[in-house]
């Protein structure tokens, strides 16, 4: 049996947890007692969904020091005190079967870290859950009784003039916990390399540490580099890198209809193929292509789950797609031309994008 030391979580201090480390989710009871009327603690909201996670062991997979906004013109915000575990996403089951599979914010207060003793890496990884739920298009019943605050905060308004709920969430109320990061400001990266953010994995020794923050080191330089040239090719109104280029000028031809299911496994089909489906705004029927969807091109990959409605994060409304869009696992925003965010956001695919692998 795995001996562990649990240490609790000081919610005064800033970042204490790092990256790779692993954690304990407190009991619903520990977690219930750190919340206020509306479900929130220093306003961010702890959802219904992540009720599944109490009591369970997971790893640190990035730090939330910062994270993008997609409410107002895209901007980076930062925050303190919160960290993403690895696997553990939001379901949607309390906000109408959204399918967005956000990667949840945990607040410090949340979580216990757990301190394995002198075991080898791969005794240790094997304690930590992935705590990935089976994905489907059924609503499930929750696991645990919801309590009415949670209920109440995640459903807390309606349309008056169309009666349509509107939902709260950790993405409808990002700016409510975060605050304005300046592009200037370049301690955010530095908090990148400290955080182990960046890290590779490469292990423990003193040799493998130092070629880990050198690593960091030229992958920052990178995307600055990348960043001043975007800035500056955006004053002399030229191409922008990693470019995305539309082949035609005319309104795109509709998707291929492959009918995915998940489980099943497809290609992306290449750069070239996918810019012939694009319109001038690089969009295949209002979806953007977006440039960090670049690299998954020509790769083989499962799909994880078909996207048919989202809450929408400007308006809390519920958006229903016209075409379902699929997401691919392990095709998610690594953020290598939007400042590093950590957030993790999965991309949508269109069927005309992927080529089923028999």
């Amino acid at each position: 049996m795995i001996s562990v030391k649990v240490r609790l979580m000081n919610r005064g201090q800033e970042s204490v947890l790092k990256a790779g480390e692993f954690v304990e989710v407190r009991s619903k009871e520990e977690i219930l007692a750190t919340l206020d009327s509306n479900g929130r603690l220093e306003a961010m909201p702890f959802m219904p969904e992540m009720l599944e996670y109490c009591g369970k062991r997971l790893r640190v997979y990035k730090v939330a020091h910062k994270t993008c906004d997609n409410i107002k013109p895209w901007n980076m915000r930062q925050m303190k005190n919160a960290v993403h575990l690895t696997g553990a996403r939001c379901d949607g089951r309390a906000h109408g079967n959204c399918d967005a599979g956000c990667l949840i914010f945990w607040h410090h207060a949340w979580l216990k870290r757990i301190e394995p003793e002198v075991l080898p890496e791969s005794q240790v990884a094997a304690t930590g859950l992935s705590a990935r739920r089976p994905t489907t298009d059924q609503a499930v019943d929750f696991p645990l009784q919801v309590p009415e605050v949670l209920e109440r905060a995640a459903q807390n308004d309606r349309d008056p003039s169309s009666g349509e709920v509107i939902y709260s969430c950790q993405a409808t109320d990002l700016r409510e916990f975060t605050s304005n990061l300046p592009s200037w400001n370049l301690w955010q990266y530095v908090r990148d390399i400290r955080s182990g953010n960046l890290n590779r994995g490469l292990g423990e020794s003193k040799s493998e540490k130092l070629l880990e923050v050198l690593l960091a080191i030229v992958d920052v330089v990178r995307v600055l580099l990348v960043e001043l040239f975007n800035k500056f090719q955006s004053v002399r109104a030229g191409v922008q890198y990693p470019h995305v280029q539309a082949l035609q000028a005319a309104p795109a031809p509709p998707s291929e209809a492959l009918n995915l299911q998940p489980g099943e496994f497809v290609q992306v089909k290449s750069r070239q193929e996918i810019f012939a489906t694009l319109d001038r705004r690089n969009r295949n029927r209002g979806l953007l292509f977006d440039s960090e969807m670049l690299k998954y091109c020509g790769g083989t990959y499962r799909v994880l789950k078909r996207v048919n409605q989202i809450v929408d994060e400007k308006t809390g409304k519920m958006l229903r797609m016209k075409s379902s869009c699929i997401i691919l696992d392990g095709s998610a925003c690594a953020a290598d031309y939007h400042k590093l965010c950590p957030r993790a956001i999965y991309h949508y695919w269109r069927e005309g994008w992927l080529r089923r692998v028999c």
